[in-house]
């Protein structure tokens, strides 16, 4: 069928709607919901068979849903209607939840069902939760959806009053209409809230809109939380820095919040979201950095972006950074925490996070921010090439990518300077550059032929779509797809990189790698693949009047397009 995706966004959901569907043999495109693109035109524009709209924060008009059949996503289940769906689940306090596709109707959300999937809520934000286990259920719900449209036999059903009368969680939270879920509610009082009424408050505003409060004098939107089980202090007190992080004291305990949003103050840009350190900035008193070692250890019971554990003979090295992007700081700790990792006796080190984001590359937030772009993006690429030239010239042990989240830009390239990369069904990669206006390093331009071939390669950079973690593996750009939901891939690849470390093979391809590395540099030497991307890069960064600063302006203060990307117009079957 030709599918016409509709979203507010091509987000994390929409990428993986439109990389599924293209696996399945769709053609799909893309419209986005903007103020200066009248939708029902755009919509004749297309003439598709079936209208999918996975993220779409306004109402389908009338004038669509009426000629064309419009399945909508809803994060939530039969039933649960209102715009913070996510949001009062997790302010609730629910241990289950669900996704339902349904029919665009004159009522938001009271469409007829053609799809629903439960899922499980874990204790992990919204994003978090977003990307992991509502995706894998809307996935799952919206090719259901899509297989009874095809069939041309299926009736949806519709809802009623005894859909909103269930429970779906621990506390009775039934799924029901709701409002929007303001600041009013998400509100801290740091004198009375307890560490978990605060994580559940913080985790419930993850990514957006973050819980609105007032810190040294200013008005603050809070990104993100993690307990501190040790430092304790006055509630509402700073206690420490670390990593770029604050910790505050609770009525019971201390959380960490990695980021922080300054309120827009009228006329002014949007605001966009900075490592809490670096937002604070002067405001911030004399605080101990509360650092933790080099390869803190999985028992060590804190907040740490960076773990490191063994099994065995396997090491596990985790990371997990905000939104997946690599600052030139978090670059540098994670280099010195890998070496330190390569100084173990194991055979096979495993590098990546545990559920969420592997990396996105680099931290283009405070390069924004900082009093000369340029020079910060020079230092930021080059830290992140160093990061990858280590990976790239292990010669000791074997090093697996294991990729349990999404991955874009120079984070595919990390991941892809491994000997293996073991990939989550769930995950989305973008390996490209092109739309924020780079040619980009990383050594890609080794790397992504090596493993795909040059025309793919060159096909992938140009296109500049999405790809599904099983079209990855069909391109060859990652060699097993682990079939699990987030909670179990950590699991999951300890058992693959335990027996990896023990077959017999393992010794003589870590033997092997050497001698392929000094082939490699007595013929095109690594070095020269790293000059050639960081003079092209060189250049970008320097041009004052070159697309990438404008291009990264709009993605850092989230500025909405003009139009839909052609890119992403109507394609060929993937």
């Amino acid at each position: 069928m030709h599918i016409l995706i509709l979203a507010s966004a091509f987000n994390s959901l929409t990428q993986r709607t439109h990389a599924e569907l293209r696996d399945r043999g769709h053609t799909v495109a893309v419209e986005l919901a903007l103020p200066t693109s009248p939708l029902p035109e755009a919509v004749r524009r297309h003439a598709p068979d079936l209208v999918v709209a996975p993220m779409l924060r306004t109402a389908i008009p009338e004038e669509v849903w009426t000629a064309y059949t419009c399945l909508v996503v809803h994060p939530g289940p039969v039933g649960d209607r209102g715009p913070s769906s996510l949001d009062w689940a997790i302010h609730e306090g629910v241990d289950q939840w669900g996704v339902t596709v349904l029919q665009a109707d004159e009522e938001m959300d009271a469409g007829d069902v053609w799809a629903s999937v439960p899922c499980r809520v874990p204790p992990v934000s919204k994003s978090e939760l977003y990307r992991g286990e509502i995706a894998d259920a809307a996935l799952e719900a919206v090719m259901l959806a899509v297989e009874r449209f095809a069939s041309g036999t299926h009736v949806p059903r519709k809802q009623d009053t005894a859909d909103t009368a269930g429970t779906a969680g621990s506390v009775g939270a039934g799924p029901r209409p709701r409002p929007y879920l303001d600041q009013s509610v998400r509100r801290i009082d740091w004198a009375e809230d307890s560490t978990q009424d605060v994580l559940r408050k913080l985790r419930a505003a993850d990514s957006q809109p973050g819980v609105l409060d007032v810190l040294l004098g200013a008005e603050w939107y809070l990104h993100g939380g993690r307990p501190e089980n040790v430092l304790r202090g006055r509630p509402g007190e700073l206690l420490a820095t670390r990593a770029g992080a604050i910790c505050r004291a609770t009525s019971d305990g201390a959380v960490w919040i990695p980021e922080l949003r300054p309120r827009r103050l009228p006329g002014q840009p949007p605001t966009f979201k900075l490592p809490a350190v670096r937002a604070l900035g002067d405001r911030l008193p004399p605080l101990p950095e509360d650092a933790l070692p080099r390869l803190p250890e999985a028992r060590h019971d804190t907040w740490a972006d960076i773990r490191y554990r063994e099994d065995g003979n396997a090491g596990f090295l985790s990371f997990s950074f905000p939104g997946g992007a690599m600052s030139t700081e978090q670059c540098r700790r994670l280099l010195d925490a890998y070496r330190e990792a390569c100084a173990r006796p194991t055979a096979v080190l495993v590098l990546g996070g545990e559920r969420d984001f592997f990396s996105n590359g680099i931290h283009l937030g405070v390069i924004e921010a900082a009093s000369d772009p340029a020079a910060e993006s020079w230092a930021n690429i080059n830290a992140i090439d160093d990061l990858v030239e280590a990976v790239l010239t292990t010669t000791d042990r074997l090093v697996v990518s294991a990729v349990a989240g999404n991955a874009a830009a120079g984070g595919v390239m990390l991941a892809l300077a491994a000997d293996e990369v073991w990939c989550r069904s769930g995950a989305v990669l973008n390996p490209h550059y092109r739309l924020m206006g780079l040619y980009g390093s990383e050594y890609w331009t080794h790397t992504l032929p090596r493993r795909v071939g040059v025309a793919t390669a060159e096909r992938l950079m140009a296109e500049a779509l999405p790809v599904s973690s099983a079209g990855a593996l069909r391109l060859g750009l990652v060699d097993r797809v682990v079939d699990c939901g987030p909670d179990e891939f950590a699991r999951e690849v300890c058992g693959l990189a335990a027996r990896l470390a023990s077959l017999p093979a393992t010794a003589s391809r870590i033997t092997a790698k050497k001698a392929e590395l000094d082939l490699l540099e007595s013929t095109t030497p690594l070095a020269g693949f790293r000059e050639r991307e960081l003079a092209r890069m060189r250049r970008t960064f320097d041009d004052r009047d070159a697309p990438h600063h404008a291009m990264r302006r709009s993605f850092v203060h989230k500025v909405r397009p003009e139009c839909t990307p052609p890119h992403l117009g109507p394609g060929a079957v993937a």
